[in-house]
């Protein structure tokens, strides 16, 4: 699986660019260990060359610095360069790995899409695309709440829980008693602290849990070269793009990979091979966002060994033509959504 060489869009003519904000309420609410929020936040970048229209969604992620206005700016910038035969080589030296660079580097895959006449899936050599399972994500809280949250959703076979630190051994109990068959993984966010590493990860391993995500603050990484463990852990925040899988060998067995964090598909195809070289295993995640940013993390989803693209299912409501879930498994997009 490889990325195609960018080519000049639209043979030479301008391009348009639309950038627009939207509210997406969220089911409930969602909480991981740095807090809680009850709508996503998207940025929306739409790439037009008069006949067709490409589209591409992110989350600004205050975690890396970003804010929807940052983001915004950073969209609207790119301006003098629609003129100039902008496409996705030229926006990787134009903009860092991040939210706004993934927003309009889908947005050009999709664009291309409409273009040719090619979906991106073809374009890049793949198999026509395949439902994947997907975990299915439960908020942080009391342990006997998680357990009834898993409980209720016993219909997706893999579970992801959101772990804060103390507590997290009564959590990760509760919901295995709660779900005994289910698959699990667990996310930290960087809620672990370095004594409480060894005996989680010990619980962990004795519920069965599959994948420990982020356990330490990423400036902590060092240790988990000293810590002997059963149960694979997988770099989130420490892990941005393929300039930094090297300093995680022998740290992590696995990357979470976000287009958010590598700055688009482009970025996301390149890290997945490389991952691969370094003998890392892949997770590929997601925000919480609407189907059109699922739609192009799918293509990297297609070769991971876990996939965590359940955004759409924590929302109030989804945009049409949105991506289809059954049984836990998430199916390819319509050209309708995306590429």
């Amino acid at each position: 699986m490889g990325s195609e060489p960018a080519e000049r869009i639209g043979d030479g003519k301008p391009l348009t660019l639309s950038v627009r904000v939207q509210h997406w309420p969220i089911r409930g609410n969602f909480t991981i260990a740095r807090g809680s929020k009850t709508e996503a936040v998207v940025v929306v970048a739409e790439m037009g060359d008069g006949s067709a229209t490409g589209r591409g969604e992110c989350v600004p992620y205050a975690r890396y610095g970003e804010s929807v206005d940052g983001v915004v700016a950073a969209m609207e910038n790119l301006r003098p360069e629609l003129g100039r035969g902008l496409d996705r080589s030229r926006l990787e030296g134009l903009l860092p790995p991040g939210a706004a660079r993934n927003a309009v580097d889908c947005a050009l895959w999709d664009l291309e899409a409409k273009q040719t006449g090619r979906t991106v899936a073809e374009r890049i050599g793949l198999a026509p695309l395949k439902a994947v399972p997907t975990a299915f994500t439960i908020s942080l809280g009391a342990p006997a709440v998680m357990a009834a949250r898993a409980h209720e959703a016993s219909a997706h076979p893999l579970l992801k829980l959101k772990l804060g630190g103390d507590g997290d051994a009564e959590r990760m109990r509760a919901v295995r008693d709660a779900v005994p068959d289910a698959r699990l993984i667990v996310d930290a966010n960087e809620a672990w602290g370095a004594d409480q590493l060894q005996p989680l990860l010990a619980v962990a391993d004795e519920t069965g849990v599959e994948l420990v995500e982020q356990p330490l603050p990423a400036d902590h990484d060092a240790l988990l070269a000293e810590i002997a463990h059963d149960v694979p852990i997988c770099a989130d925040e420490s892990a941005h793009d393929s300039a930094c899988l090297e300093q995680l060998v022998g740290r992590y067995d696995a990357v979470n990979i976000k287009l958010e964090k590598t700055g688009g598909l482009t970025e996301a195809l390149r890290m997945s091979e490389h991952a691969r070289t370094h003998g890392l295993k892949i997770m590929v995640g997601c925000m919480v966002a609407t189907s059109l940013a699922m739609a192009p993390a799918l293509l990297v989803a297609q070769t991971a060994d876990w996939v965590d693209l359940d955004g759409p299912l924590l929302l109030a409501r989804d945009r049409g033509a949105a991506l289809a879930y059954e049984n836990g498994d998430v199916y390819p997009p319509s050209p309708a959504l995306w590429g």
